[in-house]
């Protein structure tokens, strides 16, 4: 049976790329662009793991990781943080709300991330 990934990121062009790479790699995936989308995806899909980028329009991963940390329905899904925001406090936050690891996408290629996931599945 694939493991299912949800996919939390806004750039079309980059979650196309990573949701080719991940099918790719046997994974089911669902892409979700913004915090609210995310939820509902979350709710409905119940994935084995979701990859969520911190920078998203309105509403930020942070935001998004504190809403299912708080929905028991939704608290022990793994997550692994990607972005291009190496802020010290966001990771700080994202640590704190439990995030299995917090990626820079430019210090990982594509493939990387798929075995970083790999990993923790």
């Amino acid at each position: 049976m694939k493991k299912t990934i949800l996919l939390v990121e806004d750039e079309r062009i980059l979650s196309d790329m990573y949701k080719d790479k991940l099918e790719l790699s046997g994974f089911e995936v669902f892409s979700a662009f913004d915090v609210e989308e995310a939820i509902k995806s979350a709710l409905k899909v119940k994935p084995d793991l979701i990859l969520l980028d911190i920078l998203l329009p309105g509403e930020d991963g942070i935001s998004f990781l504190e809403k299912m940390r708080a929905d028991e329905r939704l608290a022990s899904i793994p997550v692994i943080a990607f972005s291009n925001f190496d802020d010290p406090q966001t990771k700080i936050d994202a640590q704190r709300l439990e995030v299995k690891d917090y990626l820079i996408k430019t210090d990982y290629t594509p493939q990387e991330i798929v075995d970083k996931i790999k990993e923790y599945l």
